[in-house]
């Protein structure tokens, strides 16, 4: 059980939280009241706001509408007179842009378009909006006047700007592609900075609005002029350059070289060509006089035309690179056709005139002139890549006259080289043109030299025979087809150079004569060829080619040497009987021993006086050839001493005993030797 006293405390404990709570809920109940009070008042402040708020936008929507319609009506007003303002301006477009017309684009483009451009916008108005109106006609006319002008500034600024390249300019760049030392890239500024952004920005508006392609055809034709004048001056500069020193040089590519103390005549592009041609042509036409000077003059002209094809090249790249910024890209390719025409059909004209130059000495058999083909031909062949490159997207017929001027050089060429294989086989054998001592005969020495000068142009001169091949091999020949065809025809010249001086040979009357001329052919022939590669390009067909020449060479002077024979047999003891020293002779035997001394003197004194004005112009030949027959005759003719010394067939010795071997090796020491 709760004890009485606790429960009565639990009693009053309840009994004020309960009076607390009572307390509590009153206070809630009276703030709730206050906040009903409240809720109502501002329903009320609200209800009245938003009546009056409902009357203020009854009167300002009517007035905002109004107001919007006022500014509507404002901006239609202002547009309309911008619309007028507008209109009326294409009413004045020819007044206003009359003065700016008639003074024309020079020197204010850009203001000069920004009037054709009023022009043109007032056009396409009265087309649209009134095609009848006499204004229409009026800017029309303004606008072609406009376009007029424009198209003569455009050719003023091409004429009055485009200048020819200057030849040193153009040796510059052939020359940067050869010199590894050159330090910058030869570049070509054909027209002023300022000048050619005018000609783009007027060739730009041509082709946009000009509706007309005659600018293109001013542009070419311009360019097109100064292209080939720009060759043209090439090739003066080096006619005249070639008369007054024979030194053509390029200061601007001089002042950028190094440790180069003096200036040296450019080399031919691509070339390490000397002046073996100017020699071999001199020595072919020695004959004829005055030929030389004319040579002197082929060769500058060889030289102008292989530079001028090297020029060419370059100057078409250069003008197609300046015509990519004016021309449209589908006019490009035909517009540069057009423009190099005139320069390339010069240059292909003066090559065909070179054709038919060597085609008309051949028919004089001046074979000298196939040398002019050689290093033309080989130049076109090298250059034919870049020229490929440059042409390319031109006409068929552009690509062609290359090709075509190359076949042509082959197939004369290649005449030349036959008729010249004949001519040395066929030479005439006339007596005055015999060298009298027995020396090398000019026909050799000119044939040597000329196959000497094919050693520079071996694919050119392989490739000319190779063109007249009609085999399936030919059609395709490699660079090694080529090189075999060379070599046979070098051995044909040869073969038939052989047959030649064998028939030569035969005018001599001493046959001792025909074998030193035989030899000294035959050697000079050897040595040639081995101081040359020309062995090596015989050795490709004929393997004992030099095997055969030093046969050759050995059996003539076995001929030689068979002269002496008459010399010796009185020397021998043929047909001679027996003598004892101190034995008495009879007067037979005492003559045969008389003629033996006698055959012997007379027939070494004349052998000696015939053989000394004659030559061997080889000194080790010569050498040999009198040490041989030192020890041939000094040998027999001891012997002979020997024999007879001690026996008496005469009075008088000194007659008979007129030389000691001494003196005869003295003589023969002094055969071939007209000095002596």
């Amino acid at each position: 059980m709760i004890p009485t006293q606790d429960a009565s405390a639990r009693k009053r404990e309840i009994d004020e939280k309960l009076k607390q709570e009572q307390d509590t809920l009153s206070f809630i109940r009276e703030n709730l009241e206050k906040s009903d009070q409240l809720t109502n008042s501002m329903v009320s402040i609200l209800s009245s706001f938003e009546s009056r708020l409902m009357q203020l936008e009854n009167s300002i929507i009517p007035v905002h509408k109004q107001t919007e319609n006022l500014q509507r009506l404002q901006d239609n007003v202002d547009k309309t007179l911008s619309c007028m303002d507008h209109v009326i301006s294409y009413y004045h477009v020819a007044k206003d842009t009359d003065k700016i017309i008639k003074e024309g684009p020079s020197g204010r483009l850009d203001e000069y378009l920004a009037c054709i451009a009023k022009i043109q916008k007032a056009v396409e108005y009265f087309q649209d909006n009134n095609p009848d109106s006499p204004e229409l006609n009026t800017v029309k006319v303004r606008f072609e006047k406009g376009k007029e002008l424009l198209e003569a500034e455009f050719h003023s600024l091409l004429t009055r700007y485009s200048k020819p390249v200057p030849p040193i300019l153009i040796l510059d760049m052939i020359g940067a592609d050869d010199e590894l030392d050159t330090q910058e890239e030869v570049t070509l500024d054909h027209l002023p900075e300022t000048v050619l952004q005018d000609i783009i920005c007027i060739s730009g508006w041509l082709v946009e609005y000009g509706r007309n392609q005659d600018f293109m055809n001013v542009y070419f034709q311009i360019r097109s002029s100064q292209l080939d004048r720009s060759v043209k001056s090439l090739k003066e500069h080096f006619r005249k350059s070639s008369s007054s020193s024979g030194v053509l040089y390029s200061p601007a590519v001089q002042n950028k070289r190094k440790d180069t103390p003096t200036k040296k005549p450019p080399k031919r592009p691509g070339h390490d060509h000397d002046l073996r041609v100017k020699h071999l042509s001199d020595a072919l036409n020695e004959r004829h006089g005055a030929a030389a000077g004319k040579d002197d003059v082929l060769d500058i002209e060889i030289d102008s035309y292989i530079h001028c094809i090297s020029a060419f090249v370059k100057l078409a790249q250069s003008e197609y690179q300046l015509l990519t910024d004016i021309i449209p890209e589908h006019h490009q390719k035909k517009t540069f056709d057009s423009l190099i025409q005139e320069a390339l059909d010069n240059l292909m004209l003066e090559g065909d005139n070179i054709v038919s130059a060597a085609r008309r000495a051949i028919m004089r058999h001046d074979y000298s002139a196939v040398l002019t083909i050689f290093p033309i031909l080989k130049h076109l062949k090298q250059t034919k890549p870049e020229f490929d490159q440059v042409l390319q997207g031109t006409a068929a017929s552009t690509k062609n006259k290359l090709p075509s001027l190359i076949t042509s050089m082959e197939t004369i060429g290649a005449k030349a080289l036959e008729e010249f294989a004949d001519s040395i086989k066929n030479d005439p054998d006339k007596e005055y043109n015999m060298p009298k001592d027995g020396t090398v005969h000019e026909l050799t020495s000119n044939a040597i030299l000329f196959l000497q000068q094919l050693l520079d142009f071996q694919e050119t001169a392989g490739a000319m025979l190779a063109s007249q091949e009609t085999s399936s091999s030919a059609s395709s020949y490699s660079s090694e087809f080529s090189r075999r065809l060379l070599s046979t025809y070098i051995c044909k010249v040869l073969g038939n150079l052989q047959l030649n001086l064998l028939s030569k040979s035969k005018v001599y009357e001493d046959t001792a004569l025909s074998a030193i001329f035989l030899h000294n052919n035959y050697n000079y022939t050897l040595k040639s060829l081995e101081k040359s590669e020309l062995i090596q390009l015989v050795s490709v067909t004929q393997r004992k080619a030099e095997t055969q020449y030093r046969e050759l060479i050995e059996q003539q002077i076995q001929s030689y040497q068979r002269s002496w024979l008459k010399v010796t047999e009185y020397i021998t003891d043929r047909n001679m009987p027996a003598f004892q020293p101190g034995a008495k002779l009879k007067d037979k035997e005492r003559q045969m021993i008389k003629d033996k001394f006698k055959g012997f003197n007379d027939g070494l004194e004349e052998l000696c006086k015939i053989q000394k004005v004659w030559a061997i112009p080889d000194k080790d030949q010569r050498d040999a050839i009198r040490q041989a027959q030192k020890r041939m005759i000094t040998q027999a003719y001891r012997a002979f001493l020997q024999r007879y010394t001690n026996i008496s067939f005469t009075k008088n010795p000194e007659k008979y005993h007129k030389y000691r071997p001494e003196q005869v090796e003295a003589m023969i020491e002094r055969l071939f030797d007209t000095s002596a």
